[in-house]
């Protein structure tokens, strides 16, 4: 018997209610105590083309998915015809009785690779072309089948619901393919109810019709199947409170906590999502217990009073969403803009312009498959260089990234408070995975959540060496780099902003001797940063820095290759891992250090060329021993890492190891 550990699978089309059942079944499993990981798949179009959404189960935090399902659910013949050859040995499958004859080319949305790949495996297996014989292979795999008469337990719940539409109900199989799975599960459904109540909160109708629905379905299974399944779920009892939640949630919510007060986007894939939470939660209201006392830190804001107030833009494009949201930082409003690649590459020149006129603006970048439109809905980390180098000529910029749900809210607070402490654009590097995956946190503590402005002055100090001269200096030459910046509208405070080399003043020149000194001074922002910014916000280094294997990463592959860590130490291979944060710039001497007292390096990246591990050869002098790379469009998972890991310490491997895995 396997008790509160289980990867679960559900999929259908696009427009079924796929998602909506994973994260119905992610929030039971958080309000019955457990933590669960759940990973969004689907494609680029709207509806129609297959999705799925897998959703794993534990007693403790878990931070990636596993590459296969020990429970399968589906309520459709396709997810059946997918999925079913990959569910784990001992595992479960639980299908529509009456779609047991479909045969594969009834399935149109099925990929002509996919097809011919099937065929050939029934064929080797002397097995129909139908839903049927997939089954019978998985059975004989060491599956579990359980097929279950979706169509009739409607009818008896059309019956019970005095529901004369049975079409009103077919759109609720979704929840009982969810119920179906806590029946066989065992676990309490008084907990699928309270999840069902808080998913449509406030429309009790609905929650009457899935809950009996549910509980058809629930009922079925448990008294016909359950005793024979090893997997268990308990519901734990625990006074934590939790948070379930996906990345971009995560990032929308910290950017209200962290005092943003306008977002511009243009609707893109993955990154709308972050722009449309924001909308439907404007206001957040919270309570800090405590701020920074640092003079430069703002002590009496509508944060600290309220909470979190922002104003979404939609523009016509995504110039206008950077140009826009430049707009509102100068004049003094905390403002991002939010897009994925092609975007990005539209508000390069917007960028540039507040590279050159020290704009403190936050550009939160989802990356995913490129190039070109790519893969709009699938993973990879291949913007990294772009990132870095984007823009005409060079200024400064912070590059944060992520590396799960967590890091996405602190690092949205963190971005605002570089981007203004700095004065320069910050990107906020995130990717697909983070943005669509679903995690089980302890809830967010807000205590030492700080607003740091920087250095804005007002008209009471500004310099006025004589009346009616326009004395203040908006591009100040200073030690450091950083000069004091009005808002627009300070009295005395009046610059100019060009898109030119510019003086002191704003004016444009084209001065030598001024361009050398204008450059130097904004270039040494990154020295200032390099000093200023505590390393423990800047890269974490996980297990014993001692140990002869040190892995580097950044991003998403975060989770998979914490996990694969505890996975590893029980067969006693030990690694360490270093995870970049802040990859520009780069914290070259620390990186340095924790990387010259391995005695083997591995680089494990979600792109082609190994971006980072290149970044950090050119910034150090030193070469990662093997890369671990995947850029098929999936997920990284722990098995995969762990994996890749047994062979690179154990084996005479080779250099570079391309990850496929991926349905």
């Amino acid at each position: 018997m396997t008790n509160n550990q289980l990867t679960w699978m559900i999929g259908g089309s696009q427009g079924t209610g796929v998602d909506s059942s994973a994260l119905l079944f992610g929030r039971a499993c958080t309000l019955g105590g457990l933590y669960g990981y759940g990973n969004r798949e689907y494609y680029s179009n709207i509806k129609g083309e297959h999705s799925y959404f897998m959703v794993r189960v534990h007693q403790k935090i878990i931070h990636s998915p596993l590459s296969k399902p020990d429970l399968l659910a589906t309520f459709d013949a396709e997810t059946v015809i997918r999925h079913a050859l990959s569910v784990n040995v001992d595992g479960g499958i639980i299908y529509n009785s009456e779609l047991s004859n479909v045969k594969l080319t009834d399935i149109p949305t099925l990929e002509h690779r996919v097809l011919e790949d099937l065929v050939t495996y029934l064929d080797n297996n002397k097995l129909e072309h139908s839903v049927n014989g997939i089954l019978e292979a998985s059975r004989r795999n060491g599956v579990h089948i359980y097929a279950i008469p979706y169509g009739d337990l409607l009818k008896e719940a059309a019956s019970t619901l005095g529901e004369p539409k049975l079409s009103n109900l077919t759109r609720m199989m979704n929840t009982m393919a969810v119920a179906a799975s806590f029946g066989l599960l065992e676990f309490d459904l008084s907990v699928l109810d309270s999840a069902i109540s808080r998913t449509f909160h406030g429309k009790s109708k609905i929650i009457q019709l899935n809950m009996t629905v549910g509980k058809s379905a629930y009922d079925y299974v448990k008294g016909k199947y359950a005793s024979g399944f090893q997997y268990k779920l308990k519901k734990v009892q625990t006074e934590e409170k939790r948070v379930f939640l996906q990345g971009n949630q995560a990032t929308a919510l910290g950017k209200l906590v962290g005092g943003c007060r306008v977002q511009t986007y243009y609707p893109i894939s993955p990154a709308s999502d972050e722009s449309d939470y924001l909308e439907a939660n404007q206001i957040l209201k919270i309570n800090p217990r405590r701020l920074s006392d640092s003079s430069n830190v703002e002590k009496t804001t509508y944060l600290e009073k309220n909470g979190g107030s922002v104003l979404v833009l939609q523009t016509e494009d995504e110039t206008a969403a950077i140009t826009a949201a430049i707009g509102a930082a100068l004049s003094g409003a905390r403002s991002s803009t939010s897009t994925s690649g092609p975007g990005f590459c539209l508000m390069v020149e917007g960028m540039g312009w507040a590279g050159i006129n020290e704009v403190p603006v936050v550009i939160t970048y989802y990356q995913r498959g490129g190039p070109s439109t790519g893969m709009p809905t699938r993973q990879e980390q291949g913007d990294l260089r772009f990132a870095l180098h984007a823009g005409q000529g060079e200024f400064p910029r912070i590059i944060l990234a992520s590396g799960d749900q967590r890091e996405c809210f602190y690092d949205a607070v963190h971005s605002f408070n570089y981007a203004e402490r700095y004065q320069l654009p910050v990107i906020h590097l995130i990717d697909k995975t983070l943005a669509n995956s679903t995690a089980t946190y302890p809830m967010f503590d807000l205590s030492g959540i700080r607003i740091d402005r920087g250095a804005i002055t007002n008209g009471e100090n500004l310099n006025n060496l004589s009346s009616g001269d326009k004395t203040y200096k908006r591009f100040l030459f200073t030690e450091d780099g950083i000069s004091p910046r009005t808002l627009l509208g300070t009295k005395g405070g009046v610059f100019w902003n060009t898109g030119d080399e510019h003086d002191e003043y704003g004016h444009i020149t084209e001065d030598p001797v001024v361009r050398v000194r204008m450059m130097d001074k904004r270039m040494k922002k990154l020295e200032t940063i390099d000093h200023e910014v505590p390393i423990q916000e800047r890269l974490t280094l996980h297990g014993n820095e001692e140990s002869d294997v040190t892995i580097v990463s950044w991003g998403s592959p975060k989770g998979a290759i914490i996990d694969a860590m505890d996975a590893l130490n029980d067969e006693n291979i030990h690694v360490n891992f270093l995870q970049i944060r802040m990859i520009n710039p780069l914290p070259s001497e620390n990186i340095i250090s924790v990387l010259s007292r391995a005695k083997k390096t591995i680089g494990i990246e979600m792109n082609y060329s190994a971006q980072l591990a290149g970044w950090i050869r050119e910034s150090t002098g030193i070469a990662i021993d093997h890369h671990v790379v995947k850029y098929n469009g999936r997920p990284i998972s722990q098995d995969e890492v762990c994996d890749s890991i047994k062979k690179l310490v154990k084996y005479d491997a080779p250099k570079r190891l391309v990850l496929t895995h991926g349905t």
